[in-house]
């Protein structure tokens, strides 16, 4: 039950980890495995009971609302598709369209916005109620409007579940049981958050970089950020 975060510099290597987890490519080295088995000697469909997964550009297939949610269980009842929808935060912008679950999607889901197409991915991951889940930069496409939304159904879709996380805002990781820092494709520095500050390497100077930008206002100088960081 412990959530796993993958953090670095673009380019480091986090996203190739979470898709080595899915058998898209396999190591060159080293072993990858799930409860003691080695990935390359599990059956896909056996590794596929173990995994759901929530990426940066969610696929949505030319089917109704429902159906994507649906995907890997279709004989799921609609009151159980609906219940998924409400806690993943989905409910509401669904039984606003024009036939509810039934609303029709294209194969990316085009009329949807970014954090719209992820909350019904979650929704998906929430029905399949799978051991672990891999979120690949799920907030990439979040904004203050649904920002709150998506998070809250994150939180929902993590909880009692192992999670590997990769991030991009590293809000997102502060609560980890173990942060893995990656940087030119090595893993660099482990630990917390609390203990990768401490060790005063790349995540400490990572977050101060971080924490600038979120106080950064047009026109402010170094002295203005660090007056508004004590505020």
């Amino acid at each position: 039950g412990q959530i796993v975060a993958l953090v670095g510099p673009s380019g480091a290597g986090k996203s190739t980890v979470a898709r080595l987890l899915l058998r898209y490519a396999d190591p060159d080295k080293g072993h990858i495995r799930i409860g003691g088995v080695d990935l390359r000697d599990m059956q896909t469909d056996t590794l596929m009971k173990q995994l759901s997964f929530v990426f940066q550009d969610n696929f949505l297939f030319a089917d109704t609302i429902a159906n994507n949610i649906r995907l890997g269980a279709p004989d799921t009842p609609l009151e159980a598709v609906i219940a998924a929808g409400r806690v993943a935060q989905a409910h509401d912008f669904i039984s606003a369209l024009p036939e509810g679950y039934n609303t029709r999607v294209g194969e990316r889901g085009v009329f949807l916005s970014g954090g719209q197409r992820q909350r019904i991915t979650i929704a998906r991951a929430l029905l399949q109620d799978r051991p672990i889940l891999v979120l690949d930069e799920a907030t990439a496409f979040a904004d203050p409007e649904n920002e709150a939304a998506l998070i809250k159904a994150l939180a929902a879709a993590m909880r009692g579940r192992t999670v590997i996380m990769v991030a991009h805002r590293l809000s997102m990781v502060t609560q980890a049981d173990v942060i893995l820092l990656f940087s030119d494709g090595q893993l660099r520095e482990m630990g917390n958050h609390t203990q990768l500050l401490a060790q005063g390497g790349l995540y400490q100077r990572l977050w101060q970089h971080y924490q600038q930008a979120q106080h950064w206002v047009p026109g402010g100088t170094q002295e203005e950020v660090v007056e508004n960081e004590r505020q």
